[in-house]
């Protein structure tokens, strides 16, 4: 892919995203094998793509049993990433070729929604994600930490003692902070200690791994709002197959970056897509993802997450679909979908 490109990505306006989108997909097209064979098995080649709505989202599961690539070269790889799973299950491998471009996915969106990542002090609760080596999730914690330069901001595993302690000396301090956590670790330290949270943001990342019982977003949100004094409870939406996230800032509507969108596919038929420029009023559905950040592996993918998309272009997460693995970092299940 040219170097224009790669430089433009993160500059990308809604007017010009289509454009980018059929061009990167005649690139991955060309130089990934995987994704050619399956979009030639649904007979889609670039000769008969004139929009995004009409290009083929590889199933998430292709990620699992092979490694999508579309580098040119091959085989130089800076990272794999890997979703964690649960025992006896596939994991996806993530094959990514250039980490800057990661990093600049996450630190240009995080920016655009929270600001410069030196004012904060950078918590990260993630004890699952970091018996791994290879989350994308904890790298991504890692770099923000490192980058907010405060000398409290580190992980914790499961000394919450420390955490709390730590919580209330930047909140007597009025430090500005945020606190990344698994859903689970969150519920965890919610319920053995009460706090009243004035100068802390609190970012859950999905991931209950059969802990406890599958609560609800809503249900979730409410728990860690009264026990720690927060008035919202931000949500982050990212997966090992993604290079970018959407985030939610309250009640569950998240928003992407202009180079990531969100289109609902029909549980029923996969090649009736929605996008949301064509809505009239929000359509429940599978959500596919068009990540302009994955270059060098697919940015066209249909995931298993059921979703709501409204014409803003505005997403709700509401669960995943039946029979489908649970991820590591799984959705938790709302009602009445």
């Amino acid at each position: 892919m040219n170097k224009y490109f790669i430089n433009n990505i993160f500059n990308i306006s809604a007017n010009t995203f289509e454009q980018a989108a059929l061009e990167l997909f005649a690139y991955q097209y060309q130089h990934n094998p995987i994704y050619q064979q399956f979009t030639k098995a649904i007979n889609k080649t670039p000769a008969n793509i004139n929009n995004i709505i009409d290009i083929p989202y590889l199933p998430i599961s292709f990620f699992k049993t092979t490694a999508p690539s579309s580098s040119p070269k091959g085989g130089e790889w800076e990272a794999i990433f890997e979703s964690s799973g649960t025992s006896g299950t596939l994991v996806s491998k993530h094959y990514v070729k250039d980490l800057s471009i990661y990093e600049k996915s996450f630190t240009t969106t995080f920016e655009k929604i929270y600001g410069s990542i030196d004012q904060y002090c950078i918590i990260g609760l993630l004890p699952s994600y970091l018996e791994r080596s290879n989350s994308s999730l904890v790298y991504m914690v890692k770099e923000l930490i490192y980058k907010s330069k405060h000398a409290q901001s580190g992980f914790y595993l499961n000394n919450y003692e420390e955490l709390y302690q730590t919580l209330l000396i930047l909140e007597a301090e009025q430090q500005p902070t945020i606190l990344i956590g698994v859903t689970f670790a969150l519920l965890d330290f919610a319920a053995k200690y009460k706090m009243n949270l004035k100068h802390t943001i609190i970012i859950e990342t999905g991931g209950m791994k059969g802990r406890q019982k599958e609560l609800t977003r809503q249900e979730v949100h409410t728990i860690l709002c009264n026990r720690l004094g927060l008035k919202n409870i931000h949500s982050e939406y990212g997966m090992t197959e993604l290079l970018s996230q959407a985030y939610s800032t309250k009640n569950g509507i998240f928003t992407n970056p202009p180079w990531m969108q969100v289109l609902i596919r029909s549980e029923q038929d996969p090649l009736d897509i929605h996008q949301y420029k064509t809505l009239q009023q929000p359509v429940t559905g599978v959500i596919n993802i068009i990540d302009l950040a994955n270059i060098y592996s697919c940015a066209f993918i249909a995931t298993e997450d059921i979703g709501k998309l409204y014409p803003n272009s505005y997403f709700e997460v509401l669960g995943r679909l039946d029979n489908t693995d649970i991820r590591g970092c799984s959705l938790m299940v709302v009602d009445n979908v």
